[in-house]
């Protein structure tokens, strides 16, 4: 599942640590991303439900879902990681959990436990020294 959220991100910008020489203390370079993925005609319930789950240590007391870019030098270059970041998270987060499959130890495998533990106990016995 492919989901572009672009339009549905709102962005806020601020004063940024790092790299940017002497612009650092005066342009605003660090972007952060908001996406209030509960009111989205994106997803349906039951994804809303499972991003709520998986993404609960990035989700905002008011709901909203954030990412946050101080890497790039420009505000743009950190809008594009802020956006590549927020689809990454989310379609990750919608795919399905494979279910394992139970399966049961082959024959060969008992038997070689077996044989491996009856090892361990002779060797065990042996030296066991008995004492006069």
């Amino acid at each position: 599942m492919n989901i572009d959220l672009t339009p549905e991100i709102t962005f806020r910008t601020a004063r940024s640590g790092g790299s940017g020489g002497q612009n650092v203390n005066k342009v605003e370079t660090m972007v952060e991303g908001y996406w209030n993925f509960q009111a989205s005609a994106l997803l349906t319930q039951e994804q809303k439900m499972q991003l709520q789950e998986k993404l609960a240590n990035r989700i905002t007391a008011e709901g909203l879902l954030q990412v946050r870019s101080q890497e790039a030098r420009t505000q743009l270059g950190n809008k594009h990681l802020v956006i590549a970041k927020m689809n990454d998270l989310v379609n990750k987060a919608l795919i399905p959990k494979k279910k394992r499959v139970p399966t049961r130890p082959s024959k060969a495998a008992k038997e070689k436990r077996l044989s491996s533990k009856k090892k361990l106990s002779e060797k065990k016995q042996l030296r066991r020294g008995g004492f006069e």
